[in-house]
């Protein structure tokens, strides 16, 4: 039997499709750009072709993908995109960075579930997936700030470990270092003279979302 689009098991891809820009509409180009310059986001390309086009794009701290606005890219009404993700290792410190650049932010809430109401505050045990903060640009394009701490079996390749920052490898080390302390404790409080060992196998299965050292 061969898959097809639309099948319920389709045959995994063996061509790498890493989407790589998606695009926004906006009113105001140079608005939007001062918007996202404040936001921290790295500028990486400002082209003008005459009056009909121009294509602004920005990427996220630590993102591989990043967002297009400008002219003569697409008939969507300004303000249309919503609720686009953006995955952080800490909610509540990428909360106190957007409010600190001015931007206006909901307060973090959590979700027990998938579809369950929204609760004010971070996740009572810091469940990953659980953890949000909105925001959105001038026209009303909105923003979804996700904390996810440990992916969910197979969404990443125990192989591929990849920390795209300084601060996303500082707080997997920190979480690392909290439940090595919690491993110790369960082994008679004695040096582990192979913690090193242990963070890197805790580190590597938490980003593939494998089962944790204990």
């Amino acid at each position: 039997m061969t898959n097809t689009p639309g099948s319920e098991n389709p045959r995994p891809g063996t061509i790498d499709m890493k989407l790589e820009a998606v695009i926004i509409a906006v009113a105001d180009a140079d608005r939007s750009k001062r918007f996202y310059s404040g936001l921290g986001w790295r500028l990486d390309a400002d082209f003008v072709v005459g009056d009909a086009f121009r294509v602004v794009q920005f990427t996220p701290p630590g993102s591989p993908c990043s967002i297009h606005f400008g002219k003569g890219l697409t008939s969507a009404a300004p303000g249309s995109a919503k609720g686009l993700y953006l995955v952080v290792s800490d909610i509540e410190a990428a909360h106190a960075e957007l409010v600190a650049r001015g931007i206006e932010a909901s307060e973090v809430f959590h979700r027990t579930g998938p579809g369950q109401p929204a609760i004010s505050g971070r996740h009572p045990e810091g469940r990953s997936y659980s953890s949000y903060v909105t925001f959105a640009d001038p026209d009303g394009n909105s923003f979804i700030l996700q904390e996810i701490t440990q992916r969910l079996p197979g969404r990443v390749d125990a192989s591929d470990t990849i920390f795209t920052s300084s601060g996303e490898l500082a707080a997997a080390l920190r979480r690392a270092a909290a439940a090595h302390g919690e491993h110790e404790k369960r082994t008679g409080g004695q040096y582990d003279v192979n913690w090193p060992d242990w963070y890197a196998e805790y580190m590597v299965a938490e980003q593939a979302g494998t089962s944790l050292p204990t």
